[in-house]
C-alpha cells in the first residue's frame, strides 16, 4: 500500500511539473494509475479527475486574458460541455477490452501531437492568416472541429491541451496568452462535465486519484517557483522520450 502511494504521489508530482513547464503530464500519471492496478477505463476517468484542478487553477490565473474574447466564451463553453458529455458517454459505453486495445493508439496520437504540435500550430496560424474572412460554412466546420476536440477530451484526456491549441490557431487566434487561457477554460469545462458523469457511473478511484492530485498540485507549485532554472527544451525532450517509451510499452503489452 505504501509503495503504491509513493508511486502515485511521485507520478503526480512529476506530472504536475511537466504540465507546468512543457505539458504532457498525463504520459506519467495515466500509466502510473494502471501500474498500481486501476482498470483502464477507471484509470482514464481518475486521471481526468486528477488533472482538472490544474486546469481550473490555470484558468483562474489567466482569467483576464480569457476575457479578451468575451464574444465567443459562451459558445466555447457550451460546445465544451456538449463535447465533454459525448466523449465521457462514449468512454463509459466502451467495453474494457476494447478501450485497452485502443490505449496504445490513443497514446501514439497524443505523442505525435506533442512532438509536432508546435509546427502544426504555426502552419495553422499561417493558414488562418491567409483566410481571415471565413464563410458561414467555415464557421460551422470550426464548431464541428471544436466539438470533436472536446469529444476526444471527454474520452481520453491526454493531449487535449495540444489539440485545443491547434484548433485555436486554425480559428484565427494569435495572442498566445489568450490562447493558453481559452485552452485551459475548454479543458476545465470538458473535464468537469466528464467527471460528473464518471461520478454518477462510479468509475473514479478516489483514493488513487486524490494521491495523484496532491502530487500534481505539489509538482505544479514547485515548478512555478523553479521552472525558470530548467531549459524547457530539456524538459520537452524528456517528455518525448518518456511518451515514446510508454507508448511502445503499451503496444508490446497489448499486442505483443
Amino acid at each position: 500500500m505504501l509503495f503504491e502511494l509513493l508511486i502515485l504521489f511521485v507520478a503526480g508530482f512529476f506530472g504536475g511539473v511537466l504540465n507546468a513547464i512543457a505539458g504532457g503530464g498525463s504520459f506519467i500519471t495515466f500509466p502510473a494509475l494502471m501500474f498500481v492496478g486501476v482498470p483502464p477505463i477507471s484509470a482514464n476517468a481518475t486521471n481526468t479527475f486528477s488533472a482538472c484542478a490544474g486546469y481550473m487553477s490555470g484558468t483562474y490565473a489567466l482569467r483576464k486574458d480569457i476575457r479578451q474574447d468575451r464574444k465567443n466564451l459562451i459558445r466555447l463553453i457550451l460546445i465544451s460541455f456538449i463535447g465533454g458529455i459525448a466523449g465521457a458517454v462514449l468512454l463509459l459505453r466502451t467495453p474494457e477490452e476494447v478501450f485497452l486495445e485502443a490505449v496504445p493508439w490513443l497514446l501514439l496520437f497524443a505523442t505525435i501531437l506533442f512532438i509536432f504540435g508546435g509546427r502544426l500550430n504555426s502552419a495553422l496560424k499561417s493558414l488562418s492568416g491567409a483566410h481571415k474572412h471565413a464563410s458561414a460554412v467555415g464557421g460551422f466546420l470550426l464548431m464541428l472541429l471544436l466539438f470533436g476536440v472536446c469529444l476526444y477530451g471527454g474520452f481520453f484526456n491526454a493531449g487535449l491541451g495540444i489539440i485545443t491549441l491547434s484548433y485555436l490557431a486554425l480559428a484565427g487566434y494569435t495572442n498566445i496568452n489568450t490562447m493558453n487561457g481559452i485552452k485551459l477554460l475548454v479543458s476545465s469545462c470538458v473535464s468537469l462535465i466528464a467527471i460528473v458523469l464518471f461520478i454518477i457511473d462510479g468509475v473514479i478511484d478516489w483514493y488513487s486519484g486524490t494521491i495523484v492530485l496532491i502530487g500534481t498540485l505539489a509538482g505544479g507549485y514547485y515548478a512555478a517557483h523553479y521552472s525558470r532554472q530548467l531549459p524547457q527544451q530539456w524538459v520537452r525532450n524528456f517528455v518525448i522520450f518518456a511518451s515514446c517509451g510508454i507508448t511502445a510499452y503499451f503496444f508490446y503489452d497489448v499486442y505483443g
